[in-house]
């Protein structure tokens, strides 16, 4: 595949000459902010223009379209934008205008780069990162991130190690929002519960979610505050590694986790009496621990997680689980030489103190899995939740397998991250994926938990 290869190349440090001459080409004009376009040279009537205009949010798709163009003219297409660390992402594309010199991505296909075929959305999700085994986050919800769109002149030959295309025509800056308008940002610091609550514009109640994500720590709001403009009060939640909270998680209390969801339950705009819970990774795995110990947990929606205790022990008053043993002597390389962990963990079938007591919870589930995860098995925990829980009478759970999707399944058209440095293994991973097919499951899991949520929380 075409965008996998290109992905491959980026992610081994390959082509850096390239990439920073590219990063000279793009810099190298003033922009105007906002919207539609573009400085054009004077030499071109051509523009770029995206809409809808006005304030779009990451997970919303936008019509990308080139105006002014000659007939059938050939075009590159090339889109970057850089992280609040300052990494830079890019992704490009040929096409080629109509008879009018018109170029509508939601019709013409792309004819290759990043991506090929009828990808709309392709120049936002096939962004791969300059800086090797880099995720794309984004810390402060409030801004937003920046994507520089450039249309190039694909009849004039390219620079030295620029096969993208020749002389710049056009160019715009589109903004890409993690708030909708009118969406309410709280801090919370209430006990020992360090969160950020997200509320719709209008005053509730709204149905309740609580947030985890997996191992790096710290406060991350952006799934919280896009899912707070579909009618959720979404607290996103910190559990170690922020403020004055544990700095490892040796040990995971899951008193901590009843105390915010006690608080969430009484907020005057929470719809009760049930809470929903969103997890991915770790915040998986700890979403599977506090459905099994506590009650009042309606409905959670478990991405990529894992049924076993992981890299320390869950308390709970008097109960604890272990984590389940490492077997190092079964990790492997790839060809590229990336640490591959998927065999590294023992299954909690074999130390089954290690598997979490999901019989216990009362709780609707659905589970989101990507099959070319290799951070874990997370097909093979899915599958066995849903046994346990069935052996013991409870509902089977919903799962939905995503072929060729990885481990970090994010709101739609976050890049692909397929290897990058987890932090309890110390080395940089691979997470697995294909950029398409893990676009197209992002997109998918973004409706399904929605929907799974307002049906089960009302």
């Amino acid at each position: 595949m075409v965008a996998s290869s290109l992905a491959f190349v980026r992610a081994s440090g390959l082509c850096q000459g390239g990439l920073r001459r590219w990063a000279r080409l793009s810099g190298s004009a003033k922009l105007r902010m906002g919207g539609q376009i573009t400085q054009t040279p004077a030499r071109t009537a051509a523009t770029v223009v995206v809409e809808p205009a006005g304030r779009v949010c990451w997970d919303e798709p936008v019509r990308i379209a080139v105006h002014g163009l000659a007939p059938e003219q050939p075009v590159a297409l090339r889109a970057s934008l850089r992280d609040e660390k300052g990494a830079l992402f890019r992704a490009h594309a040929r096409y080629r205008a109509d008879a009018r010199g018109q170029l509508d991505l939601q019709r013409a296909p792309a004819l290759g780069g990043s991506f090929a075929g009828l990808e709309p959305m392709g120049l936002v999700w096939a962004l791969q990162p300059d800086r090797p085994f880099w995720r794309l986050l984004k810390r402060d919800v409030q801004t937003p991130l920046l994507l520089e769109l450039e249309v190039l002149d694909g009849r004039e030959p390219a620079g030295p190690g620029e096969p993208e295309g020749g002389r710049v025509l056009a160019r715009a800056v589109h903004e890409r929002h993690f708030m909708a308008a009118g969406v309410r940002r709280v801090p919370v610091r209430e006990g020992r519960v360090r969160a950020t609550l997200f509320l719709p514009p209008e005053p509730g109640p709204y149905p309740g979610i609580v947030d985890l994500f997996g191992v790096g720590g710290g406060l991350l709001e952006y799934r919280a505050s896009l899912l707070a403009g579909k009618g959720f009060a979404v607290m996103a939640l910190a559990y170690y590694n922020y403020d004055d909270l544990p700095k490892g998680m040796d040990t995971m209390h899951v008193e901590y986790f009843e105390e915010a969801l006690n608080f969430l339950r009484n907020h005057p705009e929470v719809k009760g009496p049930g809470i929903g819970l969103l997890g991915n990774s770790k915040g998986g795995e700890l979403g599977l621990a506090v459905t099994s110990f506590l009650k009042g947990v309606t409905a959670a929606v478990i991405i990529n997680g894992s049924v076993a205790a992981v890299g320390g022990t869950i308390h709970y008053k008097d109960e604890s689980v272990p984590p389940v043993s490492l077997l190092r002597n079964r990790v492997k390389f790839t060809k590229d030489g990336i640490m591959d962990v998927i065999e590294g963990l023992q299954s909690p079938l074999v130390e089954e103190k290690s598997f979490i007591p999901v019989e216990r919870s009362d709780t609707a589930f659905l589970f989101l899995v990507g099959q070319d995860d290799h951070n874990w098995k997370s097909e093979f925990y899915a599958n066995e939740a849903s046994k346990r829980l069935e052996a013991h009478g409870k509902a089977k759970p919903q799962i939905i397998l995503y072929p060729e999707a990885g481990h970090y399944i994010e709101p739609p058209y976050f890049p692909l991250c397929r290897a990058a440095m987890h932090l309890l293994v110390g080395a940089n991973i691979l997470f697995g994926g294909e950029p398409k097919a893990h676009a197209v499951a992002q997109v998918d899991a973004w409706k399904q938990l929605q929907t799974f949520f307002h049906k089960h929380l009302g």
